[in-house]
């Protein structure tokens, strides 16, 4: 792709996620600006607009990615929509970015990748997790052999049934036709992925996934362990009916551990021979700030993204490998 110096971006499916999580970065990062928003509610999207200060919006993503005065798009739609419009995009020629897990099957999220792929098209997925600074302290550790070499990682999530869930009213994260693992494809992809970006892909992957409560048609209860192709093992459970939140992640090596969590914004821990070095590197406000900084760096500078259609890919087959 040619290296431009500003780019217009669209936003589709101005949503929840939109408002703080990933939206303002899109308007607030250097040469980008966010010039249009669209939700199928045309008020709803009106309403966004006019309180970020968007000048254009619609009700049909047609409106926006084939518009000549819109450069890029960021795709913001609950996951079974993300193969209509990645493909509309993908046709239409322009960069995209595209809300995780990219599909909700692997079969989708390939038509979409080799799609780009054709258009020689640059796609990149939002696992911001590979661009957060608190993880990049991890990698930082692992990289200087703080603990020796990596022989295992462990990941546990577990968290109760929320009202929603015990009302049984529809929510299309438990939904199987949208997100057949349920709150498993929403929140252990982040993980899964940053695994995956911390330690290498993944070789051999094998899971157990079942329906323990019975509240909705996804999975609520998962466990799988596998191994890198570098050699390392691990293993996760989740499970989405559980007395209490827990969010636990250690990876031993030979010469000591390093513990973290994936959601919860606390300190990360590093033990070796020499002590515990515990260091709290706070969020910024705007979760996706740096994953949208590094998408100026790539696209403006050449510097390559960390999270791209292919990465995100590798995540969607280690997703499937667990379900199935």
């Amino acid at each position: 792709m040619e290296r431009v110096q500003k780019l217009r971006w669209g936003i589709i499916g101005c949503g929840a996620v939109t408002e703080v999580k990933s939206g303002p970065p899109y308007q607030s990062t250097s040469g980008f600006s966010l010039d249009a928003v669209m939700r199928r509610d045309l008020q709803k999207a009106e309403d966004y607009a006019k309180r970020h200060g968007v000048p254009h919006f619609y009700s049909e993503a047609d409106n926006i990615i084939n518009n000549p005065e819109t450069d890029a798009i960021y795709i913001a739609t609950p996951p079974d929509s993300h193969k209509l419009y990645g493909l509309m995009v993908a046709k239409a020629g322009k960069p995209c970015c595209i809300e995780k897990p990219l599909a909700p099957s692997y079969e989708d999220g390939l038509a979409i990748v080799n799609a780009f792929k054709a258009k020689h098209v640059p796609l990149f997925v939002a696992y911001y997790r590979r661009s957060l600074p608190r993880f990049l302290q991890v990698e930082k550790w692992l990289k200087e052999d703080k603990i020796g070499e990596v022989r295992h990682i462990n990941w546990s999530f577990s968290k109760p049934a929320n009202a929603i869930d015990l009302s049984q009213d529809y929510n299309w994260r438990t939904d199987a036709k949208i997100a057949p693992g349920g709150y498993f494809d929403d929140l252990a992809s982040h993980g899964l992925d940053l695994f995956a970006y911390l330690l290498g892909d993944f070789k051999e992957v094998l899971g157990m996934s079942l329906n323990q409560q019975g509240l909705y048609s996804a999975k609520d209860a998962i466990t799988a362990t596998w191994v890198h192709e570098n050699g390392i093992t691990g293993t996760g459970s989740w499970n989405f009916g559980a007395f209490a939140r827990e969010d636990s992640v250690e990876i031993i090596g030979s010469k000591g551990k390093i513990g973290f969590s994936i959601f919860k914004e606390e300190a990360v821990v590093l033990e070796n021979a020499k002590g515990i070095d515990k260091l709290f590197i706070e969020n910024p406000k705007h979760i996706q700030h740096y994953h949208v900084q590094n998408l100026k760096l790539d696209l403006m500078d050449g510097i390559p993204h960390p999270s791209t259609g292919e990465t995100a890919l590798h995540t969607s087959w280690v997703m499937s490998q667990v379900l199935k």
